[in-house]
């Protein structure tokens, strides 16, 4: 393995970095379009349920039906990585969208009602009060959906997206163990990575959680 890596650093290292980029550019974009539904689906609570099981069907989709499905959608090509990264964006919201819910429904009614007595708006509220209260809830889900993106790039690999995929489908065609167990080392190392940097992240905004 090692002299396959020596001699194939180039093919490895450009793997690598697209499966980085196809794999946290839909959590970015997933965080950002989760925070906002989340918040919908508290404060209007007619909503919850209904949009809690339709992110529900959502994560149900195969994740390759849904690569394969897209183009058709969005008019792209079937080996665009606006695929994945849609594809990805749509199972990142499905998970967090709900969490982030939860975790506003976790907040304590009378710290509600005292931040309202201090004079705290709606949005200064939910920004100042709330949301930091519910963090620890988000980043629970944002570790589960960031190691889920992680592990699902791969399947674009059978569709001909970059990736560390392309390693297990090289390995396969060449009936070549190294690469495949490169692909694989590397894609579980990448997601302990990124969740080790969450839980930092988590503990360095909630401090008040490690002295509970």
């Amino acid at each position: 393995m090692i002299q396959y890596l020596t001699n194939n650093h180039e093919i490895v290292w450009q793997a690598l970095q697209e499966h980085l980029y196809l794999a946290l550019l839909p959590i970015l974009f997933g965080f950002a379009i989760s925070l906002p539904l989340g918040y919908l689906a508290v404060r209007f609570s007619w909503l919850y349920h209904p949009l809690i099981n339709t992110f529900g069907v959502l994560y149900s989709i195969p994740s390759l039906a849904l690569f394969v499905f897209l183009p058709v959608i969005l008019g792209t090509k079937v080996l665009s990585p606006v695929n994945v990264v849609v594809a990805l964006t749509v199972y990142t919201v499905a998970l967090l969208a709900r969490t982030v819910a939860d975790g506003l429904r976790s907040v304590d009614p009378v710290v509600v009602q005292a931040a309202t007595a201090m004079g705290y708006r709606r949005t200064r509220r939910l920004i100042d009060v709330e949301l930091p209260i519910a963090l620890p809830v988000v980043l629970a889900g944002l570790r589960v959906a960031t190691v889920s993106n992680i592990s699902l790039v791969s399947v674009g690999s059978l569709i001909g997206i970059g990736g560390l995929g392309q390693l297990f489908t090289r390995g396969f065609q060449l009936f070549y163990l190294e690469p495949i167990l490169v692909g694989i080392i590397l894609s579980v190392v990448l997601a302990a990575i990124a969740d080790l940097i969450i839980v930092l992240v988590q503990r360095a905004v909630t401090p008040w959680t490690r002295a509970a």
